[in-house]
């Protein structure tokens, strides 16, 4: 598949002009917009909430104890989708970050549809709109994205790829959610105002 100029999620982004530092590259990416090619064009929308995982130091990542076969894409090249499974019955969507060997990434947890809302109401089971990608479970579900992505490169040739969709996004960074480990850290990373992101915000701790 080839990415092209969309009219709703902007123009596809080449990943090496991103940063590979996980906390950059989440800041950078709220704002962007996530596009999965499918047999019907392409289905996605602007991100509006992710959550970092910092390499070594942070003991709710999933590379805190090394490399296994599950978390393997971790420690692979950056900008390339790391997809799990949990619960038994959902997928989690992730772009890696920093060098090959340090383990990091960052999970996109939420989106606001733009591309393809019908084929993501039909994969949803005819959700509302605000419902369609709100949660990291529903966002892949909604994408389509599951263990067959893992690993995979990101960009215009590929079935992933991000867009710019050209618009201002400013950044609300406030501690994670869903997780018992860390979750003091102020690594969750939101559009100010966005009715799309998986939770409401508590009080913003720092805003760009």
């Amino acid at each position: 598949m080839i990415h092209r100029l969309h009219p709703t999620l902007g123009t596809p982004v080449d990943p090496s002009s991103l940063p590979i530092e996980t906390v950059a590259l989440a800041r950078s990416l709220i704002g962007l917009a996530l596009g999965v090619g499918s047999p019907h064009g392409v289905v996605g929308g602007r991100i509006v909430e992710v959550e970092a995982y910092l390499p070594q130091r942070d003991s709710a990542s999933h590379a805190y104890r090394g490399q296994t076969a599950r978390n393997a894409a971790m420690f692979g090249p950056p900008l390339h989708a790391y997809v799990y499974f949990i619960y038994g019955n959902h997928w989690c969507f992730n772009l890696t970050s920093e060098a090959v060997g340090t383990g990091a990434a960052v999970l996109v947890r939420a989106l606001e549809p733009l591309a393809g809302v019908e084929l993501m109401t039909q994969r949803r089971a005819g959700q509302p709109l605000r419902n369609l990608a709100r949660g990291p479970g529903r966002l892949a579900q909604a994408l389509a994205v599951g263990g067959a992505d893992d690993g995979a490169p990101i960009g215009p040739r590929r079935r992933i790829c991000l867009y710019d969709p050209r618009s201002p996004a400013k950044v609300v960074a406030t501690p994670r959610v869903g997780i018992s480990r860390a979750r003091e850290l102020p690594l969750r990373f939101s559009l100010e105002g966005s009715r799309f992101v998986s939770s409401p915000l508590p009080r913003p701790r720092a805003m760009v």
